[in-house]
């Protein structure tokens, strides 16, 4: 089967690998839409960082690159293996691409995404849904009854973003700042929108803002090129500042207009992923009080976030903005994410 394997910084090659081997306790899955991630964009231009390099392979999976990659991806059920019992072939689902070990439990309250060595489907090995199938633990597997396939591969991305809400702990009525308006800014902002949240969003992409504001994720989108964003929050706050703000960005200016952007005793998460070091004004958090968190990932988020879907709170195809094959992935994927991203947000990939 096709597979789009990482090989090195800049070297992704669409390979012929052997088709997965179903396993007790295991799902097969017809992958129908793979969403090419910022994390994917990071290993391409920067990594190898989540990806095991050659002759360090990952603790739990055992491989390191070549790597199939992937791990934003919906598909519909192949096969079930034995003890599988609760789905049904045929169903559509979505993958919580964890790769943890087998021992650390995953019920409701549990921080498995804590576990030591953890990593990713996609990124450390297990396959990826960059690829025509894939076998995947019955754990990680939920079903998304009639979301979509090319809706439903933005689940993850989704969950990412209500993750970072829950460690935020806003509540409906508060004010929230998010810095960057690419796909995890954005389906953070739907999040914060559907919980209650006035959202203001700071972006410099035409197209992004514009996609900002007709999607209705945002009450206000401004441009640091054009006005002091800080400023403007403060305006529209009467001069305390956001509740919580959300750097999307991994970028040290767009951290910086956050910690000024948000009150005294304010809250700030930080969802993306840095591939170079950052640096935090001390002097601003300290005098502020600000509590600066991280967040990775996702744990007992998808359910949640399917329910908001399928209950039309938030409406993913808008943030769909190209549709390619496996084989297109570099030349109309990536290059146009790195290069073009002033007219793209999500690209989903059909293996």
């Amino acid at each position: 089967m096709k597979a789009a394997r990482y090989h090195a910084r800049g070297d992704i090659r669409i390979e012929d690998i052997p088709e997965p081997e179903l396993k007790p306790g295991t799902v097969l899955i017809d992958v129908a839409w793979c969403g090419i991630c910022g994390t994917d964009l990071h290993e391409f231009l920067e990594g190898p960082i989540f990806i095991p390099a050659p002759g360090h392979p990952h603790p739990i999976s055992g491989e390191e690159a070549p790597i199939t990659m992937g791990h934003e991806f919906s598909g519909t059920i192949a096969a079930l293996g034995e003890g599988v019992d609760d789905l049904e072939v045929g169903q559509n689902v979505v993958v919580e691409p964890y790769i943890i070990r087998d021992d650390v439990p995953t019920g409701p309250g549990t921080e498995y995404q804590l576990s030591p060595d953890m990593n990713f489907i996609g990124l450390a090995g297990r396959g990826g849904g960059l690829s025509e199938r894939i076998v995947v633990q019955r754990r990680w597997v939920h079903p998304v009854g009639d979301i979509p396939l090319d809706q439903a591969a933005l689940i993850e991305p989704l969950s990412v973003g209500h993750h970072a809400f829950v460690r935020s702990g806003a509540k409906a009525g508060q004010v929230a700042v998010v810095g960057g308006a690419g796909p995890i800014g954005l389906l953070t902002a739907a999040v914060l929108k559907a919980q209650g949240l006035t959202v203001v969003i700071s972006e410099l992409s035409a197209a992004r803002k514009e996609k900002a504001r007709s999607t209705g994720v945002a009450d206000h989108v401004f441009d640091p090129t054009e006005v002091d964003v800080a400023d403007e929050v403060r305006k529209l706050t009467g001069g305390h500042g956001a509740d919580v703000g959300f750097e999307c960005s991994s970028v040290n200016a767009v951290l910086d207009m956050l910690l000024d952007a948000v009150r005294p005793a304010g809250v700030l998460v930080n969802v993306s992923i840095w591939g170079h070091p950052a640096t935090v004004d001390m002097q601003k958090l300290v005098l502020k009080e600000i509590d600066l968190r991280g967040t990775i990932a996702y744990a007992n988020d998808h359910e949640a976030v399917i329910r908001l879907v399928q209950e039309g709170k938030i409406d993913l195809a808008p943030f769909i903005t190209g549709r390619i094959a496996i084989e297109d992935l570099v030349d109309q994927g990536f290059d146009q994410l790195i290069h073009h991203n002033e007219t793209q947000v999500k690209i989903i990939v059909h293996p």
